[in-house]
């Protein structure tokens, strides 16, 4: 166990989690809605401190990031819990588990993590993926910090489900992040997920300014965020707020856990590909059949193509070393 950062002591040994939105007030004995911030004594423990349930060597196009060393591989590491409880997620078996899941997990140190990473000429650095990385913020902090002073990138790939005071902090470690943007109605944030949209969009335009690189992943759940006036205006607010060039993956969606919803159709995917495109520059397709996904990257200039992907194979050869299209100098906003 790990004393928790970012909480505060109340009356009757209880506390006050203030990590994310959710501001979870615990009882002694309980725990948050992440189900891994654990109320023992009156103090606030990180049930997950140094207990990986995965590692794993991950190309970097798997988290989806496109435009953050192509071509490179990621160590990639998650533990257990997340403070949403989407029915429809892919990795629920340790998303919704609860500590006493880790039993007989062998400790794994913030050195060690690092070690690992390093034993890897491909590797670029360490990505906070599978689960919810938010909710294990002290042991992804303690690493990120250690990972950075080895010259190693740190990616997040996350929900952006965070407050203000911890997002600062992780910025000061992160490279890169991922975000979920699940949905531009407040009511599927509410009923689906479990949260609020608000702080979401807060997050995304801090990370927009900060010194990171951001993409953003959307799963497309035919009968739940399949508005396309809903999507044109999220894709709207995506340029405005934080900028033409960001990276959006439409994702399609399968059914899993507590949703049997039909897989979204490829027209679908095709269709809001298109209602994208008309105000972002970068817009990528996920989980498509053979063949059908949008992969390459063009210039958004002179439209020749200058990252081919197929499956994770990858052929960058389009850009010159600053990240800029050899065939007419535009810059594609591509870190390498």
């Amino acid at each position: 166990m790990h004393e928790a950062d970012y909480y505060e002591k109340g009356g009757d040994k209880k506390v006050r989690c203030l990590l994310c939105p959710h501001f979870c007030r615990i009882e002694e004995g309980g725990r948050g809605i992440c189900n891994v911030r654990l109320n023992i004594g009156g103090l606030l423990f990180s049930g997950t401190y140094g207990l990986p349930v995965s590692i794993a060597i991950d190309p970097i196009e798997k988290k989806p990031l496109y435009h953050f060393f192509p071509e490179r591989e990621i160590l990639s590491i998650g533990t257990l819990g997340c403070n949403f409880s989407c029915g429809f997620c892919q990795n629920h078996t340790i998303s919704q588990s609860e500590p006493h899941s880790l039993s007989g997990i062998p400790y794994t140190s913030p050195e060690t993590v690092v070690r690992e990473a390093q034993r890897s000429p491909s590797n670029i650095g360490i990505a906070y993926t599978y689960n919810e990385p938010v909710v294990f913020f002290e042991y992804m902090y303690d690493i990120a910090m250690r990972a950075a002073e080895n010259n190693l990138k740190n990616v997040v790939v996350s929900n952006g489900y965070i407050n203000p005071g911890p997002l600062e902090k992780l910025l000061e470690v992160t490279d890169a992040f991922n975000i979920d943007l699940k949905s531009f109605d407040a009511n599927f944030y509410k009923d689906i997920a479990g949260g609020t949209l608000k702080p979401v969009k807060e997050n995304l335009k801090v990370i927009a300014r900060s010194q990171a690189h951001l993409e953003i992943t959307f799963l497309l759940i035919p009968g739940l965020n399949d508005n396309e006036e809903e999507f044109a205006a999220m894709t709207e607010w995506i340029a405005g707020e934080l900028g033409e060039a960001t990276v959006l993956h439409i994702s399609r969606y399968f059914p899993s856990w507590r949703m049997d919803n039909p897989p979204t159709p490829v027209s679908l995917i095709e269709s809001f590909y298109q209602i994208a495109k008309k105000r972002l520059h970068f817009v990528y397709t996920g989980n498509m059949p053979a063949g059908s996904a949008v992969n390459n990257t063009d210039c958004p200039l002179c439209r020749h193509t200058v990252i081919k992907r197929s499956g994770y194979r990858v052929d960058a050869s389009g850009l010159d070393p600053g990240g800029s299209c050899r065939y007419c100098g535009r810059a594609i906003a591509v870190r390498n």
